[in-house]
């Protein structure tokens, strides 16, 4: 059997069309694309200036320019970088997807390809930016001429990107190169000096080359004949003077020295970034070296945005790669829970797709991910723990600096306003949920308005006390007031109070803290431990066997609503209240799924009835059983925030025993 050994063949018109039409979702990426290529052939000229200063000729400062003429539809993006030879051009526009950048740096030494990353950004991947000026033109002209050649030894390629190229030789005074759009009919708003600077403030601010613009200015009219249509005077237009200004800020904040940054140009940018208009309350600047290098400058605001809960939104986070814009919902850098962080992540390398405008999972964008969450906590940690003054001690003068004592009650500001977002994490970052847990906050039914943390919690547990008790509710009074608190009232057990929509599910995932347990009052029975003397449980064993009759009665009457009926020794006021088994979904959790939409399963709570109320004991003997039974289900049902499933029934009942 012969075998052949063949070459792909391509269809270089259709190629291109895909380049241009199917590889770049948004249009406006190409000035990104082609001002990328121009400040890599400043870098370019940088490095090889430095074995070679004789390259600079007569112009050392190195610039970007854009340009746009209406009447010809041509856009420009020029450079004074290290610029082409006609054989360069040739090889390197000629041949699509090789990446002259690429190809600059693999001919470089690992000391040289080191000296590169202190001298410059080069930014350029795949060879194919440069063809996305197809998107918005008909025709591209490429003038050039490589630093230390002569004028006359000029390069001018040209192609309408149907497959074929034109090179000739030109003239050019001036290093580097200038890529010409003829720019198609639909694309002519791009002949706009307003929407290419806004395109440029977008993606192209940071990176370290200065952007020239011709500045423009409004000239009126000249006046016409008095009593025409257009009052006397032709309409006005913005003319160019001549004048060249810097459109780009060209200085990337997060790319300097943290010595040289003041809080107020910190708290300036993020202003920049967020829309916000009060500073942050905490911010970290970090450049991180190793395996995966990316500087990262992470900001927590003050106050949450409107859309907090909309786990869609886009997140707070930009990515730059090499202080190249790439997206500003980079969701990927950070979990979900914590949306509200805004800032800037820069990356010298990360695996994005040909276009750059998607980010792919790979190692390095875990580590990134990681690290981030890491930095976010600390500075949470270090709020919450700075949060308070501390507490003054008889004959100790502690000096205490004005940086800790801007500190205080930055935690519990920011708590207020994104201490539920962060509980979401307890269930979506198991790595960290130990970290999260130390960070939670909760009312308290021993304290007054004073958040409680499970640490400040465990430390004032009662001697013999078991378990962290908590309860959840739909609001603070209906959690500060429920009959499931009664019996550790009249003990002097603390119970959390949980009033968060989010409480419910992210308790899913912390059974415990520290070691200690966690328990809800309202899940199984009631069991304080060593903090229940056995006369009490002998008593509530002795009534359980006593009412035995009554529960099963009870049981019968109310089979469609309850799972069960039992005596309670939690209750010391009211007659009655709901429970659920101890890993039950509680009736609370089932209505919020329920009013989300989505399906929750049937609950059937326990009643536990209180054997020493009045109303319970008339229950035994009374005319009007079924209905007090259905009073009692109901009133407890009220009690905890719920609504009976027929009010009007149950105002009927209440009313025929009022009468």
């Amino acid at each position: 059997m012969t075998q052949q050994t063949l070459s792909f063949q391509a269809e270089v018109a259709q190629l291109l069309h895909l380049v241009t039409h199917s590889l770049y979702s948004n249009k406006e990426i190409f000035l990104r694309e082609l001002v990328s290529n121009a400040s890599d052939a400043c870098d370019k000229l940088r490095f090889e200036a430095l074995d070679n200063a004789t390259l600079y000729e007569d112009a050392p400062t190195l610039e970007v320019r854009v340009s746009f003429d209406k009447d010809a539809k041509t856009l420009t993006i020029s450079d004074n970088g290290i610029g082409m030879s006609q054989q360069e051009a040739i090889e390197h526009l000629g041949t699509i997807a090789k990446s002259g950048t690429k190809d600059f740096m693999s001919k470089l030494s690992g000391d040289q390809k080191a000296n590169v990353s202190e001298q410059g950004q080069l930014i350029g991947q795949f060879g194919v930016g440069f063809y996305s000026g197809f998107i918005v033109a008909d025709k591209i002209s490429v003038e050039s001429r490589r630093a230390g050649l002569k004028a006359e030894e000029g390069v001018r390629w040209t192609s309408a990107g149907a497959g074929d190229f034109v090179v000739e030789n030109i003239t050019r005074t001036t290093r580097g190169t200038s890529v010409i759009l003829h720019l198609r009919d639909d694309a002519m708003d791009y002949a706009s000096a307003w929407k290419l600077k806004s395109i440029i403030a977008k993606y192209s601010d940071h990176i370290s080359l200065p952007i020239l613009m011709e500045k423009e200015e409004w000239k009126d009219g000249d006046l016409i004949t008095p009593g025409d249509e257009n009052g006397g005077r032709q309409p006005g237009a913005m003319v160019k003077t001549g004048e060249w200004e810097t459109v780009n800020k060209a200085n990337a904040i997060w790319a300097r020295a943290k010595k040289d940054i003041s809080a107020e140009q910190y708290n300036e940018f993020y202003k920049q970034i967020s829309h916000d208009s009060e500073a942050p309350l905490a911010y970290t600047h970090n450049r991180v070296e190793g395996s995966t290098e990316y500087t990262q400058l992470l900001y927590i605001p003050g106050k949450a945005p409107f859309d907090l809960w909309n786990r869609e939104k886009t997140a707070g986070v930009k990515l730059y790669v090499k202080r190249v814009f790439i997206m500003d919902d980079a969701e990927a850098l950070l979990p979900t829970y914590l949306r509200f962080v805004k800032g800037v992540v820069d990356s010298s390398d990360l695996p994005l797709n040909v276009s750059r405008e998607l980010l792919q999972e790979s190692r390095d964008v875990k580590a990134i991910r990681e690290g981030c969450t890491k930095r976010v906590l600390g500075m949470l940690e270090d709020l919450a723990k700075n949060d308070q003054a501390p507490a003054a001690t008889e004959g100790v003068t502690d000096v205490v600096s004005d940086e800790d004592k801007a500190q205080y009650g930055k935690y519990s500001k920011f708590y207020a306003e994104f201490g539920a977002v962060l509980k979401e994490g307890l269930g979506e970052d198991f790595a960290n949920k130990e970290r999260l847990a130390k960070l939670l906050r909760f009312a308290s039914s021993t304290t007054d308005g004073v958040s409680v943390s499970f640490a400040d919690y465990k430390a004032r547990m009662k001697e013999g006390q078991e378990a962290i008790y908590y309860i959840t509710a739909e609001t603070p009074a209906a959690a500060k007031n429920s009959p499931q608190l009664e019996v550790f009232k009249k003990k002097g057990i603390e119970v959390l109070l949980m009033t968060d929509r989010v409480d419910e599910w992210a308790l899913n995932y912390l059974q415990d803290f520290d070691g200690t347990p966690l328990q809800s009052v309202a899940k199984g029975a009631v069991d304080l431990g060593k903090l229940q003397d056995e006369s009490e449980k002998k008593a509530a064993e002795e009534a359980a066997e006593t009412f035995k009759p009554l529960l099963a009665k009870l049981k019968e009457a109310l089979k469609d609503k309850a799972e069960d009926v039992r005596v309670t020794t939690r209750l010391v006021d009211s007659p009655a209240c709901l429970v659920v088994q101890d890993h039950g979904m509680s009736t609370q959790l089932a209505r919020m799924l329920k009013q989300a939409g989505q399906t929750a399963p049937d609950v059937k709570p326990v009643l536990e009835v209180n054997a020493e109320h009045p109303l319970v004991k008339k229950l035994e003997g009374s005319v009007h059983f079924n209905d007090l039974a259905h009073i009692l289900f109901d009133q407890a049902l009220l009690a905890e925030g719920g609504m009976p499933a027929d009010p009007a029934a149950y105002v009927k009942r209440v009313n025929a025993l009022l009468i």
